[in-house]
This record gives structure tokens, C-alpha cells and sequence, in this order.
């Protein structure tokens, strides 16, 4: 039983993934950052591959044409390259921004946006010679090794078929001159390199998909460290019941010095209680003194009776007395108006100076709604 009890089957809580993720932590693969890379690069090659090439035809030709011998001068040579340089990287550099927001778009899609510094940071146990030899025939390396002869025989694959369906293409282009043979050649390799960056793409996903299966399963948590995630973020469960017990009693004892000096009681019957208070020289408005549901309620009417404090059944006003009015706050001006007749009915009954100079163990005055 103990060991079972140690079994990782509780789903991560979003605290340990946040500490996870802080860490480096993240479901990724590469090969689909790479994959994706290609096949964008090859699409950026497509589009932008004749005018760069051109351009970079262009740049030649100016360079080897040229007929000012004074380029071959050792120093007039640094400006000619620094030109050339120039050039050649005003035409490369649309492709290689192409190539950057591909990288970093499948990369922000994969874990999202978070830079963090610690996996960067030197750690001991990535310098034990043990660790390492325990990485090294662990089960993931096992897989690992086994997803790459996969990947590895699936390239191969595609790429015999690609070169078997351009046989007699090749054969036929011995023919042709140098730059048809040339572009033949680019057509073939274009293809060919297509058709590996989509079954590169395919197996990214499926390692991502596993990458995100086996980060789960890593993340997951035993019973135990759940409860003392618990304990940490929200304190011991006895230390939090007696907090409880202590706030209630608290209320109860405020509950004791303030209900005997309400002027009224109002209730839901069992439910709600709130007891009110009004006094012209100090107060713009009655003041809820005490309120309470359910137990507490029961409590503010025992108190109400010992005391000889009216009670007084008003069920939509005692409920929203309750929910909307805090301890030691005034009403609001919507319920002034009744309130007031509660207060102008209790007094005609009472007699508000009378039950001020307080006069003990007289029978409580009870009315309906």
C-alpha cells in the first residue's frame, strides 16, 4: 500500500506547472521547429529563388566584368568588397527574415511566450558523470533513439521513391546543355527536398504530440505532494478550522454587546436575522449592528429575546438587508422607507425612551410580516 500511494496519478496542479514552466519546463519538440523551418525556407526559396538568384548573377558578372584595373589594387579592394558584402546581403536578407519568423512563430505556437534564463544557468547534476550514464540507457533515450532510425528510414524511403520517379527525367538531361541540365538538377532537388520537409513536418507533429504526452505524465503528481501543495498555498487545514472557530467566536461575542442595544430585530423568519439600530444624535441613518444566517440567526433572536428586543418578520427586507448591508454600516437610502415604518411601529409598541433606560426581562414583542 505505500508504494501505491506513492504513484504519480493526480493531474498537475497549475501551481506545478507554473513552477515547471519558470524552470524551462516546456512541451517541445525540436524536430518540428526544424521541419517547419525548412518547409518555410523552401517556400521563401520558391518565391523569392529567381530574383535572388538573379540579383546574385547580377553582383558576379559587375564584379568579374568589370574592366577597371584599379579594383585589383590591394587597396582599392576593401571598398569593392565592402560593396559587394552589401549587396549580397540586401538580397539574402529577405530570405533569412523569412526563415527567422517562421522559427520563431512554430516556437511561440509550441510553448508560447515566456524567455527565461534558468535552464541557461549552471547546474551540478549536469556535470555527474552518473547522471549522464543514467540518461544515457534510460527508457526516453531508448525511445528517442528509436523515433530517429524511424525518421531516418522514412527519409530514406521518400527519398529513393523521389529519385526512382525522376530516373528517367536525369537520364534524359545528359543531353542538354549546362544550364538546362543545371535547372533540371534544381527542379529535382526542389522536389525532393519538398517532399522530405513534409514528412519531416508530419513527424514533428507526431513528436510533439508526444513530447505533450510524456510532459504530462512527468508533471503529474503523487497524493501526498498535492497535499502539501495545499497545505503550502492555503496553511494547515486544523490551523485554518481553529482560525474559523476563533472568527466565529469573535462574531459572537461583537453579536453579544450589539444586539441588546438594537432597537429592532428583523427576520426571514429562520434564515436571516438583522438587527438595527437608530439613533437621531449620532446617526444620518440606522445602522445594521448585527446580522447572521441560518445558526447565527438563531442566535441573534435568542439574544433579542433575553433582551426584550423586538422581532420583527420581514422576509424580502431581511434578506436583502443581509446580502447587501455590512456590520457596522448604515442602511442605504432604498430601504429608508421601510425601515422607518418598522422603527415608527416598534416604538408605538415599546416606547423608544423606555427601552433605553433598559428595563430587564420584560416579554419580548414579537409581529409577523
Amino acid at each position: 500500500m505505500p508504494e501505491r500511494t506513492q504513484e504519480r496519478t493526480e493531474a498537475p496542479t497549475p501551481r506545478r506547472r507554473r513552477e515547471a514552466r519558470e524552470q524551462g519546463q516546456v512541451a517541445r519538440s525540436n524536430d518540428l521547429g526544424s521541419a517547419a523551418v525548412l518547409l518555410g525556407g523552401l517556400v521563401a526559396l520558391y518565391g523569392l529563388g529567381a530574383p535572388l538568384l538573379g540579383r546574385l548573377i547580377d553582383i558576379i558578372r559587375n564584379c568579374l566584368g568589370s574592366t577597371d584595373d584599379s579594383i585589383i589594387r590591394p587597396d582599392a579592394m576593401l571598398p569593392v568588397w565592402r560593396s559587394v558584402v552589401v549587396a549580397v546581403g540586401a538580397v539574402i536578407l529577405p530570405f533569412m527574415l523569412a526563415l527567422l519568423v517562421v522559427g520563431v512563430v512554430i516556437q511561440i505556437a509550441q510553448v508560447g511566450w515566456h524567455p527565461t534564463f534558468k535552464p541557461l544557468m549552471p547546474r551540478g547534476s549536469r556535470l555527474n558523470p552518473l547522471n549522464g550514464f543514467r540518461r544515457l540507457f534510460s527508457a526516453r533515450t531508448a525511445v528517442q533513439t528509436a523515433m530517429n532510425t524511424l525518421k531516418m528510414a522514412l527519409v530514406l524511403l521518400v527519398a529513393y521513391s523521389t529519385l526512382r520517379d525522376k530516373y528517367a527525367v536525369v537520364v534524359g538531361a545528359t543531353g542538354l546543355h549546362d544550364w538546362a541540365i543545371m535547372g533540371v538538377l534544381a527542379q529535382l532537388m526542389f522536389s525532393l527536398a519538398l517532399r522530405l520537409a513534409i514528412v519531416l513536418l508530419v513527424l514533428g507533429v507526431l513528436d510533439y504530440l508526444y513530447q505533450r504526452y510524456k510532459f504530462e505524465q512527468d508533471l503529474k503528481m503523487t497524493k501526498e505532494e498535492v497535499k502539501e501543495e495545499l497545505r503550502s498555498m492555503e496553511g494547515d487545514p486544523k490551523i485554518k478550522s481553529r482560525r474559523r472557530r476563533v472568527q466565529i467566536e469573535m462574531a459572537v461575542q461583537r453579536m453579544k454587546s450589539a444586539v441588546p442595544k438594537a432597537d429592532v430585530v428583523v427576520t426571514n423568519p429562520t434564515e436571516y436575522a438583522v438587527a438595527l439600530q437608530y439613533d437621531e444624535a449620532t446617526m444620518a441613518a440606522p445602522k445594521v449592528v448585527a446580522k447572521g444566517k441560518d445558526y447565527m440567526a438563531a442566535q441573534i433572536r435568542r439574544l433579542a429575546i433575553e433582551h426584550g428586543v423586538p422581532i420583527l418578520e420581514r422576509k424580502p427586507l431581511a434578506q436583502a438587508l443581509y446580502k447587501t448591508v455590512e456590520v457596522g454600516q448604515e442602511i442605504p437610502p432604498e430601504f429608508y422607507r421601510a425601515v422607518a415604518e418598522i422603527l415608527a411601529y416598534v416604538y408605538e409598541l415599546t416606547g423608544k425612551n423606555r427601552r433605553r433606560e433598559g428595563t430587564r426581562g420584560r416579554r419580548p414583542v414579537t409581529a409577523g410580516a
